[in-house]
C-alpha cells in the first residue's frame, strides 16, 4: 500500500468526513478507512482502505505507511474500550508516529458523563502507547442536543449540574484539520532545536518564532539553522501579522478589496523571495524551472496535491545531478 500523510478513521460519519473533506482542500495526502469502503467519500488526492475498529488485523494494513493518524472515538458500544485498544495497538504495529485522538471535554476517571470515563482510559492507554498524540477535547455536537429532548421537552442525561457548552462539528472539523496541517512544526523544531541557545525559558520564547518564513529564511548549509535570522524574521513577522489584524478588525471598512490593491499576489511574491536563494547555481534553476513546468502542465487533469508532489521530485533528481 502507498504512503499517506494521514490516515483518517470515521470518514463515512459526521466528524470524520468533516475532516477528510478539509484536508482534501488543501492538498493533503490522506488515506480514509472505513468498515465499507464503497461508502467512503470520493475525494481527490485520497485512497481508500478497508478497516474495522474490531479487526486489529484490517487496522494494521490500513495504517501501514503512515505518519499521522486522526482517531474518531467509537460510537456507542459496551465493548468501546477494547475496540480504542485495537486502533491504538494497530497504528503502534504499523510504525504510526502520531496519532489526534477526538477525546471529549473533562475526561477523567470520575466523570459524571459515563462516555467521559471511556475516553480518559483511552487518553491514558495512547499516552502508554509510545506514540505522540494530541488530544481533542470538545463537548457534546450541537446537532445531536435536539436527539436528547423528551416529549416533556426535557434533556435529562448524567450531566452534574446541568451546564454544556456544546459546539458545532464544523468547527470541530476544522480544529483538527489545522492540527494535522501544522504537525510539521515538530520535525522543524527538532532540525533547529541544536541552534536555539540560553536557558530554557529562552529557548521556548524564540521558538515560539519559528514559523514557515522564519526558519525557511534561517536555513544555512548542510541544514543548519541561522538563530539571529531566525529571531529578526520571526519578530517582524510577529509585529506586521498583528498590526495586519489591529487594521483589519479597527479599520476594515476603510480598506478597499485586498485583491484591488494586489494584495493576492503577496504570497507568490513570498515564496520567490524564499526560494532565489537556493536556485543561484544553474543546475539547481533548471531544476526548479523543469519542476515549474511539470506542475502547470499536471494541474489541470491531476488531483490536488499531485502537481506538486511531482515538481518536487522533478527539482530533486535535477538538483542532485552530477555538475
Amino acid at each position: 500500500m502507498s504512503g499517506a500523510d494521514v490516515v483518517v478513521t470515521g470518514v463515512t460519519g459526521g466528524l470524520g468526513g468533516r475532516v477528510a473533506r478539509r484536508l482534501a482542500e488543501r492538498g493533503v495526502g490522506q488515506r480514509l478507512v472505513a468498515r465499507d469502503p464503497g461508502r467512503a467519500p470520493a475525494l481527490a488526492g485520497a485512497e481508500v482502505a478497508a478497516g474495522s475498529y474490531d479487526d486489529r488485523d484490517s487496522l494494521r494494513r490500513a495504517f501501514d505507511g503512515a505518519g499521522t493518524l486522526f482517531m474518531v472515538s467509537a460510537s456507542e458500544d459496551p465493548d468501546r474500550l477494547r475496540l480504542h485498544a485495537n486502533v491504538v495497538g494497530a497504528a503502534t504495529d504499523a510504525g504510526v508516529e502520531r496519532v489526534v485522538y477526538t477525546s471529549f471535554f473533562g475526561a477523567a476517571p470520575d466523570c459524571s458523563f459515563t462516555f467521559g470515563r471511556d475516553h480518559w482510559h483511552t487518553e491514558e492507554l495512547i499516552k502508554g502507547s509510545g506514540l505522540r498524540f494530541t488530544m481533542l477535547r470538545d463537548n457534546l455536537y450541537l446537532d445531536f442536543l435536539p436527539l436528547m429532548v423528551g416529549a416533556d421537552g426535557v434533556i435529562r442525561g448524567p450531566a452534574a449540574d446541568g451546564r454544556v457548552a456544546a459546539v458545532a462539528r464544523d468547527d470541530i472539523a476544522d480544529v483538527a484539520a489545522a492540527v494535522l496541517l501544522n504537525l510539521r512544526y515538530g520535525p522543524m523544531g527538532l532540525s533547529a532545536a541544536s541552534s536555539l541557545e540560553g536557558p530554557w525559558w529562552l529557548r521556548a520564547l524564540t521558538a515560539q518564532l519559528m514559523v514557515d518564513e522564519s526558519w525557511a529564511i534561517a536555513q544555512r548549509d548542510e541544514g543548519r539553522i541561522d538563530r539571529h535570522l531566525l529571531v529578526g524574521a520571526g519578530l517582524l513577522l510577529l509585529v506586521c501579522w498583528t498590526t495586519g489584524t489591529a487594521v483589519g478588525v479597527f479599520a476594515g471598512d476603510l480598506v478597499a478589496d485586498p485583491e484591488s490593491l494586489g494584495l493576492d499576489a503577496a504570497f507568490p511574491a513570498l515564496f520567490l523571495a524564499l526560494v532565489w536563494p537556493q536556485v543561484r547555481e544553474r543546475s539547481r534553476l533548471l531544476a526548479a524551472l523543469g519542476g515549474a513546468a511539470i506542475a502547470l502542465v499536471l494541474m489541470p487533469f491531476t488531483g490536488p496535491g499531485i502537481p506538486i508532489v511531482a515538481a518536487s521530485l522533478a527539482c530533486l533528481v535535477g538538483a542532485r545531478r552530477p555538475r
